[in-house]
């Protein structure tokens, strides 16, 4: 009985065994099911995932040309190195090779320090773990690729790359920008057309063993890149190396802080020239600047001409004397109906002409000639803060241009309802407003081309090249043309400012060639102190604003010195930028004259006088 209760009990426990193990079974085949039908999908993506490597194609970005084709920015083919980790441990494991080893040859192959090797490939993380993927490096050329294939080790992944070369080094740069490492635009027209240029990624996608090899049967997924559009410029390489090189002639020769020049077309808007003095190399946009340059890295990459506020002194009182033409405050261009005694008490601020023994009687013509600022502040009063104030409006100042550069800035006008009788007296003659190189060149080409508003602007077309030929996809059309002033009252302003450069006491008259017919304006302005709040009386900002020939201007242009130095009273603008503008003039007008687009004059002699203001 004993024992038939043993085996009762014994076949009970192997029953309730045998249930448990066909419940577990049920439930693996299940699990197995589920894992097998469900989720198949997913893991075999995972397992597709680990033995295929996705590499994206950098498309070739587009060319930056001048208007005459001459490349100014290209793209080479380069390469760029990636790593996977695990597919480069089993690899050194297998040859034998050292973590120091290896550290070593990248950092003599690629000529980078050993640590930043190491802290690509090895990073110190607070978690401890470690990377799987990393970018050792971009942007190398073929015999160092070679070299990093000579080492023959799996997970360093070799594949096409470009690099953005700027053959003229400095030339333009400050217009031009430069690219980063991943090929996209930082500054310049490298950013503001950036999409343009950057083209379409193609990837590359194909299937590996474990050591990270393409499998031999395996047909690999392609897809090309489509490369960048070239952009060409309105810039002449010839008009831009006058430019370039009065620049730095006029950086030198007065010891400035800084010099800008911005050459344009009056009648259509286009800047033929745009120069920043001192300025860097967009090969190497991160080196130190060179001894003696007072700017930061950061600084040199700024186009002072689009980016940079300034007070422009009397070569505003172009705007100042159209005002007075416009709105009937000047009736006699040759009536003398201003008088100058040197200063001027305005609610009790004396406020000084830069001839200190005043210039006596003046009519409308003389105070432009003599760039007297008394006879400017009586016509500023004449006119009335809120007549100014439109015309200042008018002109687009305090407004931006809308340039198609970045970082444009927009000027600083003070609200109307602010302005006091001071404040109305140093405005007429460009102090206590500050604008920019590009919102200026705007207003002074409108007076330039007998009235219209054009819109600055430095792409000229974007082009790609189909079956062998070039195609233009598109050309500049934002110009923003808005007629402003009365082309009959520009005529008058014409004629002083003609007188500002022809006439012998002329303060333009170092910017005169004969028979040239330039005219234009000086302006030498105080630089503000940010520490006092007033203006700082050893610091300058000398300019020169010119057109030519008068009756038809073909060239429009802007000089600024800034800081020159003002020993000896060498600061003004008249010894400081005009000579410069003529030295332009003569040059870019025979290199027109070359191409058959002008008729220079016949020579004569003429005299020259040294001027002030």
């Amino acid at each position: 009985m004993k024992d038939k209760n043993k085996r009762i009990k014994l076949g009970r426990r192997l029953f309730a065994v045998f249930f448990i193990l066909i419940i577990v079974l049920f439930i693996m085949v299940g699990k197995l099911g589920y894992i097998m039908i469900a989720k198949s999908q997913q893991y075999e993506q995972k397992a597709l995932a680990q033995r295929t490597t996705d590499i994206t194609i950098s498309p070739k970005r587009g060319d930056i040309l001048d208007r005459n084709g001459e490349i100014l920015a290209t793209s080479l083919s380069a390469f760029r190195v990636d790593v996977d980790m695990n597919a480069l441990t089993n690899s050194l494991k297998e040859k034998k090779m050292s973590r120091d080893t290896l550290i070593s040859k990248l950092s003599s192959i690629l000529n980078i320090s050993s640590a930043k090797v190491k802290n690509i490939l090895y990073p110190e993380r607070s978690d401890g773990s470690k990377i799987k993927y990393a970018i050792l490096a971009r942007q190398i050329d073929k015999p160092q690729s070679d070299k990093i294939k000579a080492l023959e080790l799996n997970g360093l992944i070799i594949s096409s790359d470009t690099k953005r070369e700027y053959p003229n080094d400095n030339f333009l740069s400050s217009v031009l920008g430069y690219t980063n490492l991943e090929g996209n635009g930082v500054t310049g027209v490298e950013l503001s057309y950036n999409k343009e240029l950057s083209g379409v990624p193609g990837r590359k996608k194909l299937e590996t063993d474990k050591n990270k090899s393409q499998l031999p049967y395996d047909e690999s997924l392609y897809v090309a890149p489509i490369n960048g559009k070239n952009i060409v410029l309105t810039i002449d390489k010839n008009i831009q190396l006058y430019a370039e090189t009065a620049a730095e002639q006029a950086l030198s020769q007065n010891k400035a802080k800084s010099v800008t020049i911005t050459v344009m077309d009056p009648n259509t808007g286009e800047i033929l020239a745009m120069v920043n003095k001192p300025d860097y190399n967009p090969n190497t946009p991160n080196a130190k600047p060179p001894s003696g340059v007072s700017q930061t890295v950061d600084q040199l990459w700024q186009n002072n001409a689009v980016q940079a506020n300034f007070e422009p002194g009397s070569i505003f009182k172009v705007i100042t004397a159209y005002t007075g033409l416009a709105t009937g405050t000047v009736k006699d261009i040759n009536a003398y109906d201003f008088e100058c005694n040197g200063s001027k008490n305005i609610d009790g601020t004396v406020i000084n002409c830069w001839q200190a023994s005043g210039h006596g009687g003046e009519n409308f013509i003389d105070i432009l000639k003599n760039s007297c600022n008394v006879g400017f502040m009586e016509l500023g009063a004449k006119i009335g803060k809120q007549n100014l104030y439109n015309y200042i409006k008018l002109f687009g100042f305090g407004q931006k241009t809308g340039i198609d550069l970045p970082g444009e800035a927009t000027g600083m006008v003070r609200d109307v309802s602010k302005v006091t009788n001071v404040d109305l007296a140093t405005e007429a003659f460009g102090q206590g407003i500050s604008l920019t190189s590009v919102q200026y060149m705007a207003a002074f080409n409108a007076v330039a081309n007998g009235g219209t508003w054009i819109r600055p602007h430095i792409m000229n077309k974007i082009t790609y090249t189909k079956d062998g030929k070039v195609v233009t996809d598109k050309e500049y059309n934002n110009f923003g043309k808005k007629k402003i002033l009365d082309s009959a009252l520009v005529n008058s302003l014409k004629v002083g400012l003609r007188a500002v450069v022809s006439d012998e006491h002329g303060v333009g008259h170092n910017a005169d060639i004969a028979n040239y017919n330039i005219a234009g304006k000086t302006g030498t302005a105080q630089i503000a102190d940010p520490k006092t709040g007033g203006y700082n009386h050893s610091k300058y900002m000398a300019s020169f604003a010119g057109m030519a020939p008068v009756n038809n201007p073909k060239i429009t242009l802007l000089v600024s010195v800034n800081q020159p130095n003002a020993e000896n009273d060498s600061y003004y603008a008249s010894t400081v930028a005009a000579p410069v503008a003529k030295i332009l003039y003569q040059q870019i007008f025979n290199y027109l004259a070359s191409k058959g687009e002008f008729q220079l004059p016949t020579p004569s002699t003429q005299t020259t006088q040294t001027p002030n203001n």
